[in-house]
């Protein structure tokens, strides 16, 4: 696969996550329980998938510079900011919420998952502004 398509793809994938998330969350207020389960397992997986082939592509290509100019520099660098750091505090969580699942301690769960769930969903949008600001402006 060439390498100048792989921040398309790893866009992708974090707008999958972040639908599979949204869907999950709909499931599991609906009662509906495994459809729930298989959401956010897609959720775990394509963002797995997402790590492996960010990593990959930037041991590869190395770092991209924002070449913008203006307003939109400043908001970059917030949202990559923002993004970096939670991407980085989101996995230990997103780990623990699943190991809580899987113990099927589900108030400790749900606990965290309140927690985790918008941390989750905000470093994949932001994954796709990122990508978006960074190869379309």
């Amino acid at each position: 696969m060439s390498s100048a398509i792989v921040p398309a793809l790893n866009a992708c994938l974090n707008a999958t996550s972040a639908v599979l998330l949204t869907v999950g969350y709909v499931c599991i207020r609906a009662k509906r329980t495994l459809a729930h389960i298989l959401c956010m397992v897609g959720a775990c997986v394509v963002s797995l998938v997402f790590l492996v082939s960010y990593v990959n592509y930037h041991r590869q290509v190395g770092m991209t510079r924002f070449t913008a100019e203006g307003w939109i520099r400043p908001v970059y660098f917030t949202v990559l900011i923002s993004h970096t750091i939670l991407a980085v505090v989101i996995v230990p969580l997103v780990v623990r919420t699943v190991m809580l699942a899987m113990a099927r301690r589900w108030v400790a769960h749900e606990r965290l998952a309140r927690v985790t769930l918008p941390l989750w969903l905000y470093v994949s949008v932001t994954g796709v502004l990122v990508y978006w600001m960074l190869y379309h402006l």
